[in-house]
């Protein structure tokens, strides 16, 4: 008999999905995220460009050194072990000799389940994500998708309310991006999710299915909005400077470019002013612009081509 997979039902809440302020997350003690502050009640969300660090804060894996995130309005250092939050990493070491099944029956074990309650629960999560064919084959020997899927899978597993995902279809070919892409969306039905990614694209399955994106910095909340709209935010460019900001931003005002700060960025609508007037008001204020590009590049219109080799 087969047995459907149910996940555990997604609620409307009034609670954000997730949120922090003023957050700090240190790496080897330097700052990573800093003084970071965004929250979204939407139940699929899309969070682009932010750093690694805000990931693996939002799973348990690294502390907060200041401020607040929390997950379903459970503080993120408790919400996976209180199985409110899930992670699938895109680097996740997996035991080699171990096979896909009792990989996903050991973390619904871990999360508290019963023998027989990880039997189904493997079952239905394999069944998602169209892995049951490979249900007896060792890790070690898995191609990269089949690697990212079995991880989302003992993720799922869980029964966590709310799965946070790596960078899921990053860095596969084209071809196989897309395929895995639209089994991933929707295996990922009826669950909430957070997908962690530098950049997604527009045309992707997660993209149409997402209902928030938002564009991260360390310290910033760039943008946010639903996907199509923050694509479309033309004449919108995320920078980095160095120089007199202040002298620099009434001169920008006088020719209709908004400018505001955002912790080591600045973010700039031209105002259908050009790129070029920008640069030389930029450099009027000896003003060095060190990077400029449209904020909308989180979202591309098409997959990007793999570099083979690279």
């Amino acid at each position: 008999m087969t047995t459907s997979f149910a996940p555990l039902p997604v609620e409307t809440h009034p609670i954000p999905l997730v949120a922090c302020e003023d957050l700090r997350v240190d790496v080897s003690g330097v700052p990573s995220c800093d003084g970071l502050t965004l929250r979204s009640t939407r139940e699929r969300l899309l969070m682009l460009g932010a750093p690694r660090a805000l990931f693996l804060a939002t799973i348990g894996l690294l502390p907060i050194a200041r401020g607040t995130l929390s997950i379903c309005g459970v503080p993120a250092q408790h919400a996976a072990l209180k199985h409110v939050v899930a992670g699938a990493s895109s680097s996740s070491p997996l035991p080699p000799n171990w096979t896909v099944v009792q990989y996903i029956e050991w973390s619904a074990r871990i999360a508290g389940h019963s023998s027989s309650e990880a039997r189904i629960m493997a079952k239905g999560a394999m069944e998602c994500l169209q892995l049951a064919p490979l249900s007896k084959s060792r890790l070690g020997g898995l191609v990269p998708h089949a690697r990212r899927a079995t991880v989302i899978a003992a993720a799922m597993a869980t029964g966590a309310r709310v799965l946070a995902l790596e960078d899921p279809v990053g860095d596969l070919p084209e071809e196989i991006a897309v395929a895995w892409a639209s089994t991933l969306a929707k295996a990922l039905e009826g669950h909430s999710w957070i997908v962690f990614s530098p950049h997604m694209p527009l045309t992707s399955p997660l993209t149409l299915a997402a209902e928030e994106a938002l564009i991260v910095s360390a310290s910033s909340t760039l943008v946010q909005g639903p996907p199509s709209h923050v694509a479309l935010a033309e004449g919108r460019f995320v920078a980095r400077m160095h120089g007199a900001l202040d002298s620099l931003a009434p001169r920008l005002a006088a020719r209709g470019i908004a400018m505001f700060v955002a912790g080591a960025h600045v973010v700039v609508d031209l105002g259908g002013r050009s790129t070029f007037e920008l640069l030389a008001l930029c450099s009027e204020s000896g003003v060095v612009v060190v990077e400029l590009r449209p904020l909308s590049s989180a979202l591309r219109f098409c997959y990007r081509p793999q570099n083979v080799g690279s």
